[in-house]
């Protein structure tokens, strides 16, 4: 029923990058995610996950991010670099306003739409990490 085993079996030391450039829309979904057992490292732009990939990509287990944001990158070029530099990362998109075909992400990715409700959000990051889990154990 919950996600978190699922995904923590396959990643026990992954973490989930968080990219919203809402404050509370972050923080609640920080919240929803610790308390369903998972790392989260919260990035309020692209640009900011970006330079956070650099040096830290081993350690994340699934980008999760808005596509609208402020900055040089906006959240579809954030999945699109994933997608590119560490095709086996499971990549997670949300958006209000746009989907991932209409914001150009050209990499597989799980995608939800805002508003979401907190049930629909754990099914999709399950959905996620699934679409990207290990072949062979």
């Amino acid at each position: 029923m919950c996600p978190t085993p699922t995904a923590s079996a396959h990643l026990p030391d992954g973490l989930i990058l968080v990219v919203e450039d809402d404050p509370l829309i972050l923080e609640f979904l920080c919240e929803i995610l610790q308390e369903e057992g998972f790392k989260v490292e919260p990035q309020t732009s692209a640009d900011a996950a970006s330079l956070y990939l650099e040096k830290n990509a081993p350690n994340v287990a699934l980008l999760l991010t808005d596509i609208t944001m402020p900055g040089t990158l906006n959240g579809a070029d954030l999945a699109n670099l994933v997608g590119d530099r560490w095709p086996d990362k499971p990549v997670m998109v949300m958006s209000g306003y746009e989907t991932p075909e209409t914001s150009g992400v050209k990499h597989p990715v799980a995608f939800i739409k805002k508003p979401w409700a907190i049930g629909q959000l754990l099914d999709c990051v399950d959905s996620a990490f699934k679409s990207k889990a290990p072949r062979l154990h």
